[in-house]
């Protein structure tokens, strides 16, 4: 099996992602989305989820007909937050606190077979309002799903990086503060949100 990974800058970028992945056939159990919590208006104002509810998803599903994105819920991811996500390397991420995949999300990506660079660099993409996607696949099949998830216009982590380079950062930083959109960039995260 082979984990392929890429973020978005929109959800509405990676749901469409998610949904090809799905119609390619790839279970929805292979499947991961991880949103920032900004996506959603029913979780903006969430700062804090409670140990209890970290690795599980609340608040009902709000996705849209079967599948991966039927699932979406709140999680606390470490480094991350709050999040809105479904599947199975957000749950792998989310009791990441608990030793299960040291390093939180990235130790998580890192763990399932993703460059570490790429991963500290799609964390940050979460981080700043983007959409992560990961799907696991038979080796066999990663170049078409790769082609597949390319088809919804993901990020160059090699040139985000480069631009988050640039302005001063240097690598995922679990204990950085929280980032707070301006109220443009949440419109943009937000489009074609199903809730």
């Amino acid at each position: 099996m082979k984990t392929v990974s890429r973020a978005y800058d929109s959800y509405a970028q990676a749901r469409a992602a998610v949904d090809a992945v799905e119609k390619a056939g790839v279970p929805s159990s292979d499947v991961s989305i991880v949103a920032n919590k900004y996506v959603s208006a029913e979780y903006e104002e969430v700062d804090d989820v409670n140990k209890a509810a970290a690795g599980a998803g609340i608040g009902g599903a709000v996705g849209a007909g079967a599948g991966l994105l039927a699932g979406l819920g709140l999680l606390a991811i470490p480094g991350l937050g709050p999040v809105v996500a479904a599947g199975w390397l957000a749950s792998t991420a989310a009791v990441a606190a608990g030793g299960a995949a040291a390093g939180g999300i990235v130790g998580a990506m890192v763990e399932a077979g993703t460059d570490k660079e790429h991963a500290e660099v799609y964390s940050e993409a979460v981080r700043r309002g983007g959409t992560l996607v990961t799907a696991r696949v038979p080796d066999g099949d990663a170049a078409r799903i790769e082609s597949i998830l390319a088809a919804s216009s993901p990020i160059d982590p090699v040139a985000r990086g480069a631009e988050y380079r640039a302005a001063g950062w240097k690598n995922f930083d679990p204990k950085a503060p929280a980032y707070r959109p301006s109220q443009t960039e949440i419109d943009r995260m937000r489009a074609n949100w199903p809730g």
